[in-house]
């Protein structure tokens, strides 16, 4: 009695070529289904990616401006007014050992105008600071255009505006004069934007002297930058506030700008998951594209499963054939929503001065997604068309 021969094998270049012929009899529908897929991937792709360069940026930042710099600031009154530092309390924070460096600011009363025809009131709420030679040393700040206060100029009026209020004045160089405290400062700079010291950017910084006799300046600090030795940081942040006011240590406010960087990279964090979670949404959409595809792929194609069968396709060649044909298409649309992905956070990491950064697990969990998606969808269209007969798929053509 002769034995029934057995099916044969599929190679895996005949099941990608089966998988592939019915892909390419339908090129409009496979790419709006590939659509779905890489619009899903490509988000989630760049929003790990954005985030990701601009975590690099922040520690590119504090690598370059360093996480030893404190401030001190007057706080509350036990009565709930505003406190006041002494006169005296950036010399005194000067004396403690590990601190390398220390300048302060104080809040002037007066405001900046263009010019002396502006209305009262139209600020632009741009400050008035009054400030130590060495302020930029201290907080890491780097001039835009023209010098910071020399000792031949803080203690005439002279002024340096912050970036933002430059651009809310409209001054672009040094050399014109604004209408400041009641009468004319020369501006002989403008800074970049301080990351570590934000108030600075709106604000007009004239010199500590030039304040106290143009401005009617007091002389009182209202924030004090320290910046210590790195190792000695938690030592320094305990004393500063008995230091600063050893009458009321109480009524100090002590602060690392280093550690308001990073609750805005958390906030960040938190707005990257919701993104993600978009995006998962556009990849279940794109899953759902895949599979309907699948199934109307199916129910097009009953004549060639019937013939296939009939010629001795088993169950199985037919489940492999279309699961790899749903693979497939999957794989087009993740390939190409990665590299939209990439694109994506390249770009905006350019136009941002980033590094662009894209983890290999943000890519490989983008491949590993489209192919549990391709098997998903074409799970069930795959079990369908491999339990048809052979004779019902012909007759049903």
């Amino acid at each position: 009695m002769s034995r029934a021969p057995r099916p044969g094998r599929l190679a895996l270049g005949d099941i990608a070529r089966l998988g592939a012929v019915g892909l390419r009899s339908r090129p409009l529908r496979v790419f709006l289904s590939a659509l779905g897929i890489a619009i899903g991937i490509g988000a989630m792709v760049a929003v790990v990616g954005i985030s990701t360069s601009s975590r690099a940026e922040l520690d590119r930042t504090l690598d370059r401006l360093g996480t030893n710099l404190l401030t001190v600031m007057p706080g509350r009154t036990v009565s709930g007014e505003d406190a006041k530092l002494p006169a005296e309390a950036t010399a005194m924070v000067g004396r403690i050992g590990p601190v390398e460096s220390v300048a302060a600011t104080g809040q002037v009363k007066g405001y900046v105008y263009r010019n002396d025809h502006v209305p009262i009131g139209q600020t632009g709420s741009i400050s008035v600071l009054a400030a130590h030679q060495d302020l930029p040393e201290t907080v890491g700040a780097t001039m835009y255009t023209g010098s910071w206060l020399t000792p031949a100029t803080r203690a005439y009026p002279a002024v340096v505006l912050g970036s933002r209020a430059a651009t809310r004045l409209d001054i672009v160089t040094p050399g014109v004069r604004v209408w400041l405290a009641g009468r004319w400062f020369s501006v002989v700079g403008v800074l970049d934007p301080v990351p570590l010291a934000p108030e600075l950017d709106s604000a007009a910084l004239i010199g500590w002297e030039s304040a106290q006799t143009y401005a009617g300046f007091d002389g009182h600090p209202t924030t004090v930058y320290a910046r210590a030795t790195e190792s000695q940081v938690a030592a320094v942040r305990a004393v500063l506030g008995a230091t600063a006011n050893p009458r009321a240590p109480n009524e100090v406010a002590v602060s690392r700008p280093s550690d308001a960087l990073a609750a805005k990279q958390a906030t960040d964090d938190a707005l990257t998951a919701l993104l993600l979670g978009l995006g998962a949404v556009a990849l279940l959409v794109g899953g759902v594209g895949v599979a309907n595809t699948m199934v109307i792929s199916v129910l097009e194609r009953r004549t060639e499963i019937g013939l296939r069968r009939s010629l001795g396709a088993t169950r199985g060649h037919i489940r492999v054939q279309f699961l790899t044909e749903s693979l497939i298409l999957a794989g087009i649309g993740g390939g190409g929503g990665i590299v939209l992905g990439v694109l994506a956070t390249g770009g905006y990491a350019l136009t941002q001065g980033w590094p662009t950064v894209v983890p290999a697990w943000a890519t490989a969990g983008g491949l590993g997604a489209t192919v549990l998606i391709g098997a998903l969808a074409g799970l069930y269209p795959a079990l369908r068309a491999s339990r048809m007969a052979p004779a019902h798929a012909l007759a049903g053509s």
